[in-house]
């Protein structure tokens, strides 16, 4: 009997270059996907919610596989799966979803974290999930600019150069700044996003804050659509795929 397994992932993206599979590089899915074909004795696609990017991190990935081994409890595939791991990846938890069930195309809501770091020394032990700043911004300037990207927009000054999506309009749900121990933390829901796109939204929320430039001005270079208008992108370390939605 064939059944359609669900987990939830969690992995460091430190020494990886990105979800997808890639040609002579090192790769979540393909990494999962060795120690499912170990497990099976033949190889076993795992679809992802969320392609994150080289040195992205995530904490609550989603992914999906079919498998013909009826001897795991489906409750219990993650704990097979682990034991076959490298240690910077880990499934969380394991069920037996629909058939139909798709984790990429069944999402209703992707929600991602980016952790800064303000001081003038960071700690060590946090330097790979975080972006150190040397300054405190400020935090009601940051939510009045990032409100600018609530409800549904059209992202190709926020998109990377070689994004090739057909559409980039996209339907933002949560776009806020708040504390969360050491950090100032960007928390942001979406849809789905464009290639690169929370990076390069919060690159610019600070570049127009430090600037002092208003939430008209940050509108109207969204309402550009060009790349150029757009700052600097956030390095990947401090990005999180938090979690990942479905009906139900």
């Amino acid at each position: 009997m064939v059944r359609n397994i669900r987990l939830t992932i969690a992995y460091d993206g430190t020494e990886f270059s990105g979800w997808q599979v890639q040609n002579n590089a090192r790769t979540v899915q393909g990494d999962i996907e060795e120690a499912l074909g170990r497990m099976h004795g033949h190889p076993v696609r795992i679809q992802g919610a969320g392609r994150t990017d080289s040195g992205v991190h995530a904490s609550g990935q989603v992914g999906n596989f079919f498998s013909d081994l009826d001897s795991i409890d489906p409750r219990r595939w993650h704990i097979a799966l682990n034991s076959y791991l490298p240690p910077d990846v880990r499934a969380l938890a394991g069920c037996e979803a629909p058939e139909t069930f798709n984790a990429k195309n069944s999402a209703r809501q992707r929600v991602y974290r980016y952790y800064l770091y303000t001081g003038i020394v960071g700690p060590p032990h946090l330097r790979l999930y975080c972006w150190k700043i040397r300054r405190r911004p400020d935090l009601r300037a940051l939510n009045a600019l990032a409100s600018v990207f609530l409800g549904e927009h059209e992202f190709t000054t926020f998109a990377a150069a070689g994004d090739v999506s057909r559409s980039k309009v996209r339907r933002v749900d949560t776009a806020c700044f708040f504390p969360e121990g050491p950090f100032i933390c960007f928390k942001v829901a979406a849809s789905s996003f464009v290639w690169k796109m929370v990076r390069s939204i919060l690159g610019t929320i600070l570049e127009y804050e430090q600037k002092a430039e208003s939430p008209a001005a940050l509108a109207e270079a969204l309402r550009a659509r060009d790349r150029s208008r757009a700052g600097m992108s956030a390095p990947a370390r401090g990005l999180f795929l938090e979690r990942v939605k479905y009906d139900g």
